[in-house]
């Protein structure tokens, strides 16, 4: 009962933060990368007419490291500080992406959807605030999208997963389901009456389906053409899957720790409006030139 208290005091006093900001009225922009903080741009767009369709954000996980990012200029490889992850306490960290995600819920369109990246260092903290601020009733979603990538440890299961919440601002929102194929035990056909059944290259049979809340896609390779040396990259596949079904075409999707601008990109690529934001000089200037050559 404790945790759940302090955690109803974190989400009262971001609330009374973010009513204490001076709320401009200016449409979100569209097709934009914007250098600003991300606090003090959502609090000037809140009250505005234009709304985004899909909210997309991979905020710090309160891992307590400082991250690079590898950059090429004039033929040479530098590094250079991505951003920090470090804070004074924990109820810091939550009290920070608190107050962030009360203005993302008024930037929001009534049938928009919010989706929030985390690993097992938070995520559990941060569904209890986004049921406070959402409504529980408005949870759509626990994701988990499971990779390959990463360390291995003796004392644990080796961890190869993040989890992404997805929550809804009205019970009336857009969702588009995507098929995707579910293997016949064995491979091999099931003859089910009115089932259809397709046969992949390997003589496998299967059928398709409603995609599962479980993504399996590989991160961004150190040879893959979309690495942009920018620590804690995600891949555009992962982004695709979430902008699919979560943002209509032409609709307009936002990111407000833009980071590489893996999402933007994705978005481009599939016909949606993009709106990202960072207050890094450094991610900003990836992201731009990153969707510049899309």
């Amino acid at each position: 009962m404790s945790i759940l208290y302090e955690l109803g005091g974190i989400a009262d006093r971001a609330k009374a933060a973010a009513e204490n900001i001076e709320k401009g009225s200016a449409d979100l922009p569209e097709d934009r990368v914007v250098r600003c903080e991300n606090l003090e741009f959502l609090a000037s767009h809140a009250q505005g007419s234009v709304k985004a369709d899909f909210i997309y954000i991979d905020p710090p996980f309160y891992s307590g490291a400082n991250y690079k990012a590898r950059i090429v200029e004039d033929g040479e490889v530098r590094t250079a500080e991505a951003y920090s992850d470090k804070w004074e306490s924990f109820a810091d960290f939550l009290e920070a992406l608190a107050v962030r995600m009360i203005l993302m819920k008024e930037v929001l369109a009534p049938s928009g959807l919010l989706a929030v990246h985390l690993d097992t260092r938070a995520a559990h903290y941060v569904k209890v605030l986004m049921d406070e601020i959402f409504g529980p009733d408005k949870l759509v979603n626990e994701l988990i999208w499971s990779y390959k990538s990463g360390g291995a440890s003796t004392k644990c299961f080796s961890k190869k997963h993040d989890t992404i919440l997805l929550y809804s601002k009205s019970k009336k929102y857009y969702f588009e389901p995507q098929k995707e194929r579910s293997y016949n035990r064995g491979g091999k056909p099931y003859r089910f009456k009115g089932v259809e059944e397709f046969q992949d290259e390997n003589g496998r049979w299967y059928t398709m389906v409603n995609r599962k809340d479980v993504f399996s896609v590989d991160m961004v390779g150190r040879t893959s053409s979309e690495r942009t040396g920018y620590a804690t990259q995600k891949p555009e596949k992962l982004m695709e899957i979430l902008i699919k079904s979560c943002c209509p075409e032409g609709g307009l999707c936002a990111d407000f720790y833009c980071g590489s601008g893996s999402f933007g990109a994705a978005a481009k690529k599939l016909g949606r409006h993009f709106l990202l934001c960072d207050d890094s000089e450094l991610a900003v200037k990836i992201a731009s030139e990153r969707l510049e050559r899309i």
